[in-house]
């Protein structure tokens, strides 16, 4: 006996295939949207932490300016307050300069001279004077030069013959004279770098000193 079929069998087919599909098409977009929203909420708080990293690099960059700001205030006061000291010690050693430069010029100056005035201004004195000679300056010259501790770089500006009238009526020939001198003061000085002289190898136990050659003996008679 033949059994034949007759119920649209290809018609329920192919529904139970769109059904698939469609139910395939839902379960891949739930799957992407998933997939995309995560990824979204993965960025959402690398974005949140990036952002949090960045303020706190910005305070603390304010902070730092701050600090800045103060250590070069502070650099500036002690740079203020060092000129200041600097400045209190140079007035503390020039307030016996003038009685140095007077001692030195007594000390230095040759017999034969005398001076007329003396002028300070700045680090240059001006020597106003009267010698008997050209020598007597000369010798001035010399030991302001090469032997004065506080005097340096002298320089003659001027010298010239007079004749001077005495209480006697007698007529000397002097000259006047008129020096330049550079004043030398500690301060100014700089700093000497002290030089170490270098080791000299030591010799060798080897290289011992030749002995002195004995005398020879006497001949006998």
């Amino acid at each position: 006996m033949i059994l034949i079929n007759l119920l649209p069998h290809r018609e329920e087919r192919r529904k139970r295939r769109k059904i698939a599909f469609f139910a395939g098409l839902g379960v891949a977009a739930i799957a992407g949207l998933a997939i995309v929203g995560g990824w979204f909420l993965i960025v959402q708080q690398l974005t949140t932490s990036q952002q949090e990293r960045n303020q706190f690099l910005v305070t603390e960059i304010a902070k730092l300016d701050e600090q800045i700001k103060d250590i070069a205030a502070l650099r500036a006061e002690i740079a203020s307050l060092t000129a200041r000291q600097k400045a209190v010690e140079d007035l503390q050693i020039d307030r016996n300069l003038p009685v140095h430069l007077l001692n030195e010029l007594v000390k230095q100056t040759p017999e034969g001279i005398y001076f007329t005035s003396v002028k300070q201004d700045g680090q240059v004195l001006a020597v106003n004077g009267i010698a008997q000679t050209q020598e007597r300056v000369s010798e001035l010259l010399r030991n302001t030069a090469y032997n004065s501790q506080w005097l340096v770089r002298p320089e003659l500006v001027e010298s010239k013959a007079m004749t001077l009238t005495a209480a006697n009526k007698e007529q000397k020939r002097l000259f006047d004279f008129t020096l330049r001198l550079s004043v030398n003061r500690p301060q100014d000085k700089p700093a000497l770098v002290p030089v170490v002289a270098p080791a000299t190898p030591a010799k060798p136990a080897s290289a011992a000193a030749p002995k002195p050659a004995s005398a020879p003996a006497p001949k006998k008679a």
